[in-house]
């Protein structure tokens, strides 16, 4: 009899053969691992050095080298906060913090479910489980409960009635369960993701500075540089590849969520009125990029995202996604980020952000159209494509 959940299991089971594929032939290593290693940061072997660097110069060649309209940049790690200000990390890069009662283990929130199965007024299953949407946390709480718990709930069928709801949306008169203890966990608080650190030889308000949490916003701050060095003209951008940091609550699935991790991003900066056209080039141009590389199995998708899904800047997002051994998750996304930044970074600077057209006389903010992939989430991608 297959219970749900079993699959999960299996998954689960793959996982682990290709993580430990990866040591043994030494693609990636845990980082610091004779002191036991520290969660969310990977090392790269001799044959996973080579993989990242085959797939970053990929990228490179396709987005700048083989093109007129690009040129490339490398932004320091550390920049001025105020630069951080201006995009809104200091003040909304956030995410929902809960911890248990008990084992005090803790997790983001809105990645944290609480699963009921109930026949009337009889809980049959009450579980916590962590997981990146509603199914994939009925499975995996149905893959944690005991076997006669399990029998039961399949008995049942479609009678049976499933609550499932994340943790930082907790309906009124609800408990929220550990999904490692099934104790009840803390209610959730904002924990703001940028790795703080200290310029000069003061540790004082006065000398904080922040690991960048993105490259973007490097090539937002020299765009200025850019279009003057180079007498570019609109439409053009600007790529680059870089180390990111981000103080991740609970990193998990191997590579795909750590702390310190690569992207490969471009800021394309065009006419306003052309941003849709833009837009829907670079999308399906990123996909079929991935396709041309070897990503050419079912797993590979192109899915628009929904109005609510939108960030409050965005005009339209797009995620390639790949189905990793753990759940269907992105690898690169595209947006249309309007002028969002370029007017951000106008009002902090105090400096002129906007392209003057020679030809029609026009003065405007351009429109920015962005695709970020991941590096360390495409080299993953191709590893569990080539396994078998």
């Amino acid at each position: 009899m297959l219970f749900a959940g079993d699959n999960q299991v299996a998954q689960n089971d793959l996982m682990e053969k290709l993580v430990a594929l990866c040591k043994r032939r030494g693609f990636i290593f845990q980082s610091s691992e004779i002191y036991g290693g520290i969660n969310g940061f990977w090392d790269y072997g001799p044959l996973g050095v080579e993989l990242k660097r085959n797939l970053k110069e990929a990228w490179w060649q396709d987005v700048v080298l083989r093109r007129d309209d690009i040129m490339g940049l490398d932004c320091s790690i550390i920049m001025n906060p105020k630069v951080w200000e201006a995009s809104g990390h200091v003040a909304s890069f956030t995410d929902p913090l809960v911890d248990c009662k008990k084992c005090k283990a803790r997790f983001r929130a809105d990645k944290v479910f609480s699963v009921r199965a109930k026949d009337g007024d009889n809980v049959l299953l009450a579980v916590g489980a962590e997981a990146d949407d509603a199914e994939g946390a009925k499975a995996a709480a149905t893959a944690t409960a005991n076997s006669k718990t399990r029998r039961r709930i399949d008995e049942k069928g479609d009678q049976l009635v499933w609550e499932i709801f994340r943790v930082d949306k907790t309906p009124d008169g609800a408990q929220t369960i550990c999904p490692l203890c099934g104790v009840e966990l803390t209610d959730a608080r904002k924990f703001n993701m940028m790795f703080k650190t200290f310029v000069g030889a003061m540790e004082d308000s006065t000398s904080v500075a922040y690991l960048r949490p993105e490259t973007a916003q490097g090539i937002f701050a020299n765009y200025k540089n850019v279009l003057d060095s180079s007498r570019v003209k609109v439409p053009f951008g600007i790529a680059q590849i870089g180390k990111s940091f981000r103080n991740e609550i609970n990193p998990r699935n191997y590579t795909f969520r750590s702390r310190e991790f690569e992207q490969m991003e471009l800021e394309f900066f065009c006419h306003p009125s052309e941003a849709d056209k833009w837009y829907e080039y670079w999308r399906d141009m990123r996909y079929n990029w991935y396709i041309g590389l070897g990503l050419k199995s079912s797993k590979l998708h192109l899915r628009n995202h929904e109005k609510d899904e939108l960030a409050h800047y965005a005009r339209a997002c797009a995620d390639v996604e790949y189905e990793f051994p753990f759940g269907t998750s992105e690898l690169e996304g595209i947006a249309n980020r309007a002028d969002y930044d370029l007017t951000q970074h106008q009002k902090f600077s105090g400096k002129d952000m906007t392209y003057f057209n020679d030809e029609t006389k026009e003065r405007f903010l351009p429109f920015v159209i962005e695709p970020s992939g991941g590096v360390d989430r495409g080299v993953l991608a191709f590893l569990c494509e080539a396994y078998t």
